[in-house]
């Protein structure tokens, strides 16, 4: 694995215990990270390294993910997870401090939320590979790998994920699943997800009604930049053009050579991007 200069920490929010990634120096301004669906704050990894030098970043597990509480009443909506985010925030002292927030796809769907309830909390928004609409053939593609096989060797696991996701190298996907899998008494593995989110028979997290979404977007001011991975087949252009129509200060960009997981698949792609974005946001 990479070499490992961030810190692990822990924080009580909305009684639930989350832990998170912290990189960079407290003194430096503030940026928070959120990941997808059934991944963990380690989908930052790249891009938290690239700009450590410059942010203080906090890649959190969302509940039920990674290393971070499963929620007891298996409550996983759009409202538990704002709810967290505004314990999180503010037991972070961030409230007060106004701070970089980058989302994707179920990240980027808390990230749309909390910007829009909380507008002074957030200075600059990015929002990956996710907007009220979404294509549901990725969708249907994400779930059926996470409601695969539960119990595996590594190695089955990584052949797996690289079928999935073919733009990945091997030695990549290894070290992702190996924060998103604990090891088992017998040698194999399983997902450290929370199991209520890998039934195929339970309700799923939904992004919220579509429309109610458009509406929540055109509440947002601060300087937002809308990514969409270049052969995505979760987020179409359109989306992520009509997006920045409907936002004030929003500006769409496409990152060629990736999919919905747009910051692991081109990470060089997606910094630049994110960068050019970042010299607009005072």
């Amino acid at each position: 694995m990479a070499t490992r200069d961030w810190r692990d920490r822990r924080l009580q929010a909305n009684g639930l215990r989350f832990h998170y990634q912290e990189w960079g120096s407290p003194k430096a301004p503030p940026m928070l990270l959120l990941h997808g669906f059934s991944q963990d704050g380690h989908s930052w990894d790249e891009f938290a390294r690239a700009l450590s030098g410059e942010y203080h970043i906090v890649a959190l597990d969302q509940r039920g993910h990674g290393d971070s509480a499963r929620a007891p009443d298996k409550d996983y909506s759009a409202r538990a997870m704002l709810r967290d985010l505004e314990g999180i925030v503010r037991g972070l002292g961030w409230h007060r401090t106004p701070f970089t927030l980058c989302g994707l796809s179920m990240g980027g769907r808390n990230s749309m939320l909390l910007t829009a309830k909380h507008p002074r909390w957030v200075k600059g928004l990015v929002i990956v590979d996710v907007g009220p609409e979404v294509m549901q053939k990725g969708v249907e593609n994400i779930r059926r790998f996470v409601t695969g096989a539960d119990v595996l060797t590594l190695d089955e696991f990584v052949k797996q994920a690289l079928k999935f996701n073919p733009r990945r190298s091997e030695e990549n996907i290894r070290e992702r699943l190996g924060w998103r899998l604990r090891p088992l008494r017998n040698g194999k593995y399983t997902w450290k997800l929370d199991p209520v989110l890998r039934d195929p028979d339970a309700p799923r997290p939904r992004l919220g009604r579509r429309q109610n979404l458009w509406k929540t977007i055109a509440k947002i001011a601060c300087p937002t930049l809308v990514v969409r991975g270049g052969v995505s087949d979760v987020f179409a252009k359109d989306t992520g053009q009509k997006m920045a129509q409907v936002m004030a200060q929003a500006r769409f960009v496409t990152v060629p050579r990736a999919g919905h997981s747009v910051m692991g698949d081109n990470p060089a792609g997606f910094e630049k991007a994110v960068r050019r974005f970042l010299k607009t946001v005072k």
